[in-house]
């Protein structure tokens, strides 16, 4: 009980700080096919503004687009519009899933994958702080190679696993028993995918990522993923939340070049220090308000965009 009041407390002081994000410059689109893309609404809007101007100062490039979950107000729009160069807004209401999932961010990832035809894409969850220079990024947005932010510590270092390396790897006692999350229980059964040692894993965090441009993987390839994904685990638990970031991470994985970013330098927060070179945050649920680093971080950032 103490410690919910504690959480609420933190995340209550952590939205009244960051409302100073609304007196930082406005962000100056560039046309260089770079975007950066994100799905809001209105509750995460001034926590947005710093998660997407903290990195858009840190690469100098690119233009925003974001998918509307549905409760953004005319006022939320019109704050966008003012302070991100009048960014291209889109309706979850307009996006076809096909046979994907509707909602658990598929409607995200399936606009993601019909932006990259033409541009360079970053996804970038509104619980993200950029805290550092990010020359991995900018590295593989010059080279046209997408990139991960990885889900875990135990991830980095072993690098992309063909199918069956990587359950054997992560589940070496096989299948977890009873029920899992989904994600644990599609990664445990992926040396029974269709032609599995022809694919490739990494577990990353959809929460950042880039996705190159003209990139082989499409809506065709999330689709059959989809479909495979389901028979496997049956259609009621294919349509749980975290199915869209399994999604996320095969195709990158079986991207040529893709670029899994170094842990230590971007990172979630699992209410440990971060590393002294940690250069992106990425502030997950479990932990987002355990202490005040959320926001101790944003109002840092915050002052230097002021300055």
């Amino acid at each position: 009980m103490i410690d919910r009041i504690l959480r609420k407390g933190r995340e209550a002081l952590h939205h009244r700080s960051v409302r100073t994000a609304l007196v930082t410059p406005p962000i100056m689109p560039t046309a260089d096919r770079v975007v950066i893309f994100s799905m809001i609404g209105t509750r995460v809007l001034l926590p947005y503004l710093v998660a997407v101007k903290s990195l858009r100062a840190r690469i100098g490039i690119g233009r925003i687009v974001i998918l509307d979950d549905g409760s953004l107000t005319g006022a939320d729009k019109a704050v966008l519009a003012r302070h991100l160069g009048n960014p291209e807004i889109r309706s979850i209401h307009d996006v076809q899933v096909g046979c994907c999932p509707h909602g658990g961010t598929w409607e995200r990832l399936l606009t993601l994958l019909d932006l990259r035809a033409d541009d360079y894409v970053i996804q970038l969850d509104s619980d993200t702080v950029t805290v550092g220079d990010v020359p991995e990024v900018l590295a593989a947005i010059r080279d046209n190679r997408s990139f991960t932010l990885l889900g875990d510590p135990e991830t980095d270092g072993v690098g992309v696993l063909p199918l069956p390396e990587f359950v054997a790897h992560r589940y070496p006692a096989g299948a977890p028993a009873g029920h899992q999350h989904i994600q644990a229980t599609i990664e445990s059964r992926f040396a029974d995918y269709p032609e599995a040692t022809a694919y490739r894993y990494v577990r990353g965090c959809a929460g950042f990522t880039g996705f190159a441009r003209g990139g082989p993987s499409g809506r065709s390839e999330a689709e059959a993923f989809s479909l495979a994904c389901e028979a496997l685990v049956g259609k009621a638990r294919w349509t749980e939340w975290g199915t869209e970031q399994v999604t996320s991470n095969f195709l990158l994985s079986n991207e040529s070049g893709m670029v899994p970013l170094p842990y230590r330098r971007y990172l979630n927060y699992w209410n440990e220090a971060p590393d002294p070179d940690a250069r992106f945050l990425h502030f997950v649920g479990t932990h987002r308000y355990s202490t005040g680093e959320y926001r101790r971080r944003s109002v840092g950032q915050i002052a230097r965009l002021k300055a």
